[in-house]
């Protein structure tokens, strides 16, 4: 008898799984990163086994609820803004509204990666004026970006998932002057630094010095002032 595990999906089972994973993001239990590796790994699921695992920490294991459209925000948004300075927005934080992002021969970073979204999409609308909007999002979700740029640039590098896939999305409008608008993926962005890391990246910065050459040299100095005092000591008979 086979396994009912090893039974075969149905696209129709995968588009399920796929719409239960999109309510548990809406109710914050997935950031948009887990989404995104849940949605791919759904559509790729070949077994009930295989589908049952990417659900089983999310209430109603199994069964897929019906999607409940977001509550209105109306004109509502949450904006970050950079003039002649730097606005970042990073780690663990919720999107539930739609974003906006306004640099002034400033700098704007917006890392969604992290983010628990409690809608059906992200919306941001980015201004760019002599200065940078950057906006990390976790490569495979699709990225929907409009807008203009005079004497400016607005572009995407994301790695986007295979066509068919009812993915995250995120539309971006964006406006640059003289400036940038860039919207990259995981594999475009620059690790974060924590701890230990980034203290001996502080250090090489203020000293232009790698930290292990600095500690090898005061090693070698205290040998070598070790060493004199003994002969010291043996010169005066102690």
């Amino acid at each position: 008898m086979t396994d009912p595990g090893e039974v075969r999906a149905s696209d129709a089972e995968r588009e399920a799984v796929v719409e239960q994973l999109r309510v548990a993001s809406v109710e914050g239990r997935l950031t948009l990163a887990e989404l995104t590796d849940r949605t791919e790994a759904a559509y790729t699921a070949t077994t009930h086994a295989e589908l049952a695992l990417l659900t089983q920490d999310l209430p109603g294991a199994g069964v897929a609820a019906p999607m409940q459209a977001p509550a209105p925000q109306g004109k509502k948004r949450r904006w970050f803004v950079g003039v002649m300075g730097d606005s970042k927005r990073r780690g663990t934080w919720r999107i539930d509204q739609e974003l906006g992002a306004v640099a002034v021969m400033g700098d704007v970073l917006l890392d969604l990666r992290e983010a628990e979204v409690r809608t059906d999409r992200v919306e941001i609308l980015a201004v760019s004026v002599m200065g940078d909007v950057k906006i990390i999002v976790p490569d495979g979700v699709y990225v929907d970006l409009d807008g203009m740029a005079v004497m400016g640039d607005k572009k995407v590098n994301v790695q986007q998932a295979p066509p068919g896939m009812n993915v995250p999305v995120v539309r971006v409008q964006a406006y640059a002057v003289m400036g940038d608008v860039k919207v990259i993926g995981d594999s475009q962005a620059q690790p974060l630094q924590r701890g230990f890391a980034a203290w001996r990246e502080h250090w090489r910065r203020l000293h232009g010095e790698d930290w292990r050459e600095i500690g090898r040299q005061i090693r070698g100095q205290e040998r070598e002032l070790r060493r004199q005092i003994r002969d010291q000591h043996r010169h005066l008979g102690l």
